[in-house]
């Protein structure tokens, strides 16, 4: 299956927070979108590694994508190394998706970083043809994306680029509530944490409304570019 967009978390519910919006806005537009988790969030304070890839599996049918992979790193302790490169670098082409979304450059979360680094030297590795891979014991071509894309998580980085997701915030909190341990239930015995209050919503549903005040929208998303990237002629940009 050929992938024009896979996106990219070390755990699962860091997609949906900060990219559901525009993965659903594209797969609407007719793009073909795939999902990768590299954890299963295992060392979350609330629910389990079972109820999150349970909740994980709901919130991409939600969404509408291809499929959602998870690789099953150590969460807080998997590595920027061989092994977990090359595990990226045969997904990457297996589906030889043309753009990657992935966790943002630095952030509150020590995970998300390093996730950042991990993903941009798996895609820059498996476009080398020395690099070897093999899938279902065939080995496999080279494959590079053309782009990837940091979304922007806790920590404010200023954008380069937002993507307007106007009409697609209400699925994007509909998508989030598949997170059932993780968000605000007012029925769950397990201890709060820093999102699992009722203003995390709020918070949410504030930051895109300030992006997409900045460039004319009811709504956006955030996202870092790793390299510049030029267009055609001026009106590309407007």
């Amino acid at each position: 299956m050929k992938l024009d967009i896979l996106a990219i978390g070390v755990h699962p519910d860091d997609i949906e927070i900060s990219a559901a919006g525009t993965i659903m806005k594209h797969i609407d537009a007719g793009y073909k979108v795939g999902l990768l988790d590299l954890t299963q969030g295992e060392l979350g304070t609330r629910g389990s590694a079972a109820i999150r890839v349970e909740e994980a599996q709901a919130a991409a049918v939600k969404m509408g994508v291809q499929f959602r992979h998870i690789l099953k790193m150590a969460d807080g302790f998997f590595e920027n190394n061989r092994e977990h490169q090359l595990q990226i670098v045969q997904i990457l082409r297996t589906y030889q998706p043309e753009i990657i979304l992935c966790n943002a450059l630095n952030d509150r979360h020590p995970d998300h970083g390093r996730s950042s680094k991990l993903v941009s030297d798996a895609c820059f590795l498996s476009g080398l043809i020395k690099v070897e891979s093999e899938f279902e014991g065939n080995k496999q071509e080279a494959w590079r994306p053309k782009a990837v894309y940091h979304y922007m998580q806790d920590r404010y980085i200023k954008p380069d680029f937002l993507v307007d997701i106007t009409g697609y915030l209400e699925s994007k909190e509909s998508v989030l509530r598949c997170y059932r341990s993780q968000f605000y239930n007012e029925n769950s015995g397990e201890p709060s944490t820093y999102i699992s209050t009722p203003e995390f919503f709020n918070s949410i549903r504030h930051r895109a409304a300030e992006f997409g005040r900045q460039i004319g929208v009811q709504y956006a998303e955030a996202y870092n570019v790793e390299r510049l990237f030029g267009v055609k002629n001026l009106f590309d940009l407007i």
